[in-house]
C-alpha cells in the first residue's frame, strides 16, 4: 500500500517539476565557475602529470576570424568558434594553441592592435546563432602576443560580434556585443573603452533583444564608425532571426553617439543579420549584406500531373472532377498504400471522411517546410 501511495504521489507532483523553468546562468556564476575550476586544477594530486591526447587527433571546427600582423604577414592568429586561439609564427609549420588555459574556448572575434603587434584582444562566445553556438565570459587581453591573458570585462555579453581597435591608440577599443542567445538581457550593443579595458561605456543600445553583430571603422578617420544591430532569439525548437530592431547605425564622433542609417535599404520587421565592410582604397564606398527574411511569391512552374500543392485549397467539387488516371498516378508516385486508388479516395472525399488537403498533408515534410520557404534572402 505504501508503494502504491508513493507511486501516486510521484505521478501527481512530477508534472509540476517538469514545468518549472531553469533559470539562465548569470555572468557572475560563469566567472566563479572558471575560478573554481582553476583552483581544482591547482589542488589536484595529478597536476604534475599532464594529460596527453593519444588520438584520434582529427577534429573539425569553425573559424570565426583571422588576425594578421600587418608588419609581418607571415604571422597571424586564428580564432575558432569552439577551440580557442592558435598562433602561427613566420614560416613555422606548427600552429600553437595560446588560449586553452583561460576558461573560455568559444570565440566570437579576435583583434590585433594596429599600432602594437604585442597587444591582442579576444571576444568570447561565438557570434553565429546555431544551437551549438555557446556563450563566452567576456573580453580578454594579452600584451605579450598571447603568452598571458587578462580578463578585462563584459562578462554578460555572452556572444561577441566584432572587436575594433583604434589604429593609433591600442587602449581605445570598440566591441559589438550580441548578448544572450536564448534569453533577453541588457548587456548588448556597442561598448567603448579608452583605457585598455579597465572601464567600459555602452554607447549604442536598442533593446534587450537586439545585439551588435558587426562593426567597421573608416581607415583614414577613426571618428567614423558603422555598426549593425541584429534582433534575434533562439528557442530549443525554433529560431527567429529578424526583427524591427535590426539596422545599421553610424557615428561621427568616435562611437560616442549613433544615428540610424538605413536610407534606401530594407528596414522593417523582416530585416535580419547584417554584415558590413568598407573599401580600403575608396573609403567613401561601404558594403552591407542584409539577410532579408520577407517571403516572396513563388512563380508557378509548369508541371506534368498533380502535385501536393494542388490539393491544399482544392474544393471537394473540384476534386471529384479530377481525371482518375491522373489521380492514380499521383497516389502511385507518392507511395500511398495500395488500398488508396482514385475510386476509393473519391468515395472517401465525397463522404467527408477527409478533405482533399489530406493528400498533401500525408506527404508532409518538416524540413521542406522550414528550408524550402521562398524569402528575398541576401541583399547587397
Amino acid at each position: 500500500m505504501t508503494r502504491i501511495l508513493l507511486a501516486f504521489s510521484l505521478l501527481l507532483f512530477t508534472p509540476f517539476f517538469l514545468l518549472s523553468q531553469v533559470e539562465p546562468t548569470d555572468a557572475k556564476s560563469i566567472l566563479e565557475g572558471i575560478e573554481n575550476r582553476k583552483k581544482l586544477a591547482e589542488s589536484s594530486v595529478l597536476k604534475n602529470y599532464p594529460a596527453r591526447n593519444v588520438g584520434p587527433v582529427i577534429q573539425g571546427a569553425r573559424i570565426v576570424d583571422i588576425a594578421v600582423n600587418q608588419n609581418n604577414i607571415k604571422e597571424f592568429y586564428i580564432a575558432y568558434a569552439t577551440v580557442g586561439v592558435f598562433h602561427k609564427k613566420n614560416n613555422a609549420k606548427r600552429y600553437v594553441q595560446i588560449f586553452d588555459n583561460v576558461g573560455a574556448l568559444t570565440l566570437g572575434d579576435i583583434a590585433l592592435a594596429p599600432s602594437d603587434e604585442n597587444i591582442l584582444y579576444v571576444g568570447t562566445g561565438e557570434n553565429n546563432s546555431s544551437r551549438s553556438s555557446y556563450a563566452g565570459s567576456g573580453i580578454y587581453k594579452s600584451t605579450d602576443k598571447g603568452q598571458s591573458w587578462e580578463h578585462i570585462g563584459l562578462p554578460g555579453s555572452q556572444h561577441i560580434g566584432r572587436i575594433v581597435v583604434h589604429p593609433e591608440d591600442p587602449n581605445t577599443v570598440w566591441v559589438a556585443s550580441m548578448g544572450g542567445l536564448y534569453s533577453d538581457n541588457e548587456e548588448r550593443g556597442v561598448y567603448k573603452t579608452t583605457d585598455g579595458g579597465e572601464t567600459w561605456n555602452k554607447t549604442l543600445y536598442v533593446d534587450d533583444k537586439t545585439g551588435a553583430i558587426d562593426l567597421i571603422i573608416h581607415p583614414e578617420n577613426p571618428d567614423l564608425l558603422w555598426a549593425s544591430m541584429w534582433e534575434r532569439k533562439r528557442y530549443a525548437w525554433d529560431f527567429v532571426g529578424n526583427g524591427e530592431g535590426s539596422g545599421i547605425y553610424s557615428s561621427t564622433d568616435g562611437g560616442e553617439n549613433w544615428n540610424l542609417s538605413m536610407n534606401g535599404m530594407e528596414d522593417d520587421e523582416f530585416t535580419g543579420r547584417i554584415g558590413l565592410d568598407i573599401s580600403q582604397s575608396n573609403p567613401d564606398i561601404l558594403y552591407a549584406l542584409i539577410d532579408y527574411q520577407k517571403e516572396t511569391k513563388k512563380e508557378k512552374e509548369e508541371q506534368e500531373g498533380l502535385a501536393p500543392a494542388d490539393f491544399l485549397e482544392m474544393s471537394v467539387k473540384d476534386f471529384l472532377k479530377l481525371n482518375n488516371e491522373d489521380l492514380d498516378q499521383y497516389l502511385k508516385d507518392n507511395s500511398f498504400p495500395e488500398k488508396y486508388n482514385a475510386v476509393n479516395v473519391k468515395k472517401d472525399i465525397e463522404s467527408g471522411a477527409y478533405k482533399p488537403k489530406a493528400l498533401s498533408d500525408y506527404l508532409g515534410d518538416a524540413n521542406q517546410a522550414l528550408f524550402d520557404t521562398d524569402v528575398k534572402g541576401s541583399v547587397i
